[in-house]
């Protein structure tokens, strides 16, 4: 890890100790289906979503089987619900016919589900199995602009970047430290510098 990157998430930590995913799930397959609707939605709204969801659909047989009309009714507040349903039927569909049942667990493999790219892969391999990895989504990507541990223009120029900065061991925990500070303190718009702790490595402020 480097210094910079060091010292960075150990001020996130003392200002974060509980960050952790915020989306709730029962199992592997369940916490891929929230990710997926995710997409252009807050963890909030998915989780009310679910707790409903979840009750009537729980397996990737239950969601392979539903109508896309009844999918797309229960997920609709979440937005894009006919895309979202038709990528979570078929990807239910894939994991039955292609993976056992089970969800699975390299990125070259979930990549090949429908509705999935390398941020809910990534989410998947570092929430739902342990593996080392950094989902680059929007809050991630502006901060690690800001705080200067990139400066490339894509998400997966980011997530490289992210990868090399910090440690093996360290970077689940990071992405979750990233979310928290960009979601409750380091706003796209109107961030809250005053109650920000690592703004000695903040370009945003420097550039300000």
């Amino acid at each position: 890890m480097s210094e910079r990157a060091d010292n960075i998430m150990k001020q996130l930590g003392l200002e974060h100790p509980d960050a952790h995913c915020e989306l709730n799930y029962g199992s592997d397959f369940q916490l891929l289906v929230a990710v997926i609707l995710s997409a252009q939605c807050t963890d909030k709204r998915v989780n009310l979503v679910t707790k409903e969801l979840f009750g009537q659909l729980k397996t990737p047989f239950d969601f392979a089987a539903v109508s896309q009309e009844k999918l797309e009714e229960l997920i609709r507040p979440c937005g894009f619900f006919r895309s979202k349903a038709r990528s979570i039927i078929s990807a239910s569909t894939d994991i039955i016919e292609r993976f056992g049942g089970n969800v699975p667990r390299t990125m070259e493999e979930l990549l090949t589900l429908r509705g999935v790219g390398r941020k809910t892969a990534n989410v998947m391999l570092s929430v739902a199995f342990g593996e080392s990895a950094i989902a680059v989504d929007t809050h991630v990507f502006r901060l690690a602009h800001r705080l200067g541990l990139s400066d490339k223009p894509t998400p997966e120029g980011v997530e490289r970047d992210l990868m090399n900065e910090i440690d093996e061991d360290l970077r689940s925990k990071a992405h979750h430290l990233l979310i928290f500070h960009g979601r409750y303190v380091c706003h796209s718009r109107n961030p809250e510098c005053d109650k920000c702790g690592v703004t000695e490595y903040c370009e945003y402020i420097r550039k300000k």
